[in-house]
């Protein structure tokens, strides 16, 4: 039985410091030996392009990468004084990555555009499709998440695969929200269903298992969106009769602080382990 280790992480742009989140971040995901990481608001080191924060973390980690630009931003888009640049997501493998694909999703706006990063990663069990995505952040931003969860389902069931696919990433809502009691098979949205299995639910049912943490400083500054929230997720396709799919462990991850106090990014990551081979 083969297993794989899927961490994802809402990586926060190039904030400060990030030589010591950087850091911070090699030395956590290098005990936890992920075979593959999805990373989110992943930008160019110097802001608008070249070499990204996922190119750096590949690098240390000896892992192949791949990235994808979802926006870009002139100077001011945001706010005055506000820097351009680009955003994207990446992600990184341990196994060679044999193709991967990019799905724009709905709902764009001028500062908001999300895409799903899909890749094949090669591994020894055979091929495994992982996606991650970075949803719509706003509170009131259910029914355009409900669109993007739907778009993302249609692109998972458009790759010709048996194996189990793993999916993940900063889907911005609660696990009691709409948009994500559709993929647990929970709720219907356009007249259709989907199933996937939440990881960390399977594992800790009931739990809090926030990734959107008080306890996390570089929250602060966001607050408003509401504190302790598990937003960052592991989803895995409904689980085979031969054991494929099979949830063995996942939990919260990334939560150490540095000497001065501070984690890796103002998200919590969240591993999953996950069988991809028979018994």
């Amino acid at each position: 039985m083969s297993r794989l280790r899927l961490v994802t992480i809402n990586f926060w742009g190039t904030e400060p410091d990030l030589d010591r989140r950087l850091a911070l971040a090699v030395e956590q995901l290098e005990a936890l030996a992920p075979d593959v990481i999805g990373m989110q608001e992943v930008r160019p080191l110097d802001g608008r392009a070249g070499r990204t924060t996922a190119d750096h973390l590949a690098a240390a980690l000896g892992m192949h990468s791949v990235y994808e630009m979802s926006i870009e931003w002139e100077d001011g888009a945001f706010f005055k004084g506000h820097p351009g640049g680009q955003e994207g997501l990446a992600i990184l493998s341990k196994h060679p990555i044999g193709e991967h694909r990019v799905t724009r999703l709905p709902e764009e706006r001028p500062t908001e555009k999300r895409i799903l990063l899909s890749a094949r990663v090669d591994c020894d069990g055979g091929p495994v499709w992982c996606h991650t995505t970075h949803l719509h952040y706003r509170l009131t931003d259910g029914i355009a998440r409900e669109h993007q969860v739907s778009a993302i389902d249609d692109a998972l069931h458009g790759i010709d695969t048996d194996a189990p696919q793993l999916l993940c990433g900063d889907f911005n809502a609660n696990p009691d929200t709409d948009e994500i009691r559709f993929l647990l098979g929970r709720h219907t949205l356009a007249g259709r269903r989907t199933h996937y299995q939440d990881a960390y639910g399977r594992v800790h049912p009931g739990e809090g298992g926030h990734t959107w943490c008080a306890q996390n400083e570089h929250t602060r500054p966001l607050r408003s969106l509401d504190i302790d929230r598990r937003i960052d997720y592991v989803f895995v396709t409904t689980r085979h009769k031969d054991g494929r799919g099979t949830v063995l462990d996942a939990d919260v991850c990334l939560t150490e602080r540095d000497p001065q106090g501070d984690c890796a990014s103002d998200h919590y990551g969240v591993y999953a382990d996950v069988q991809i081979t028979p018994e």
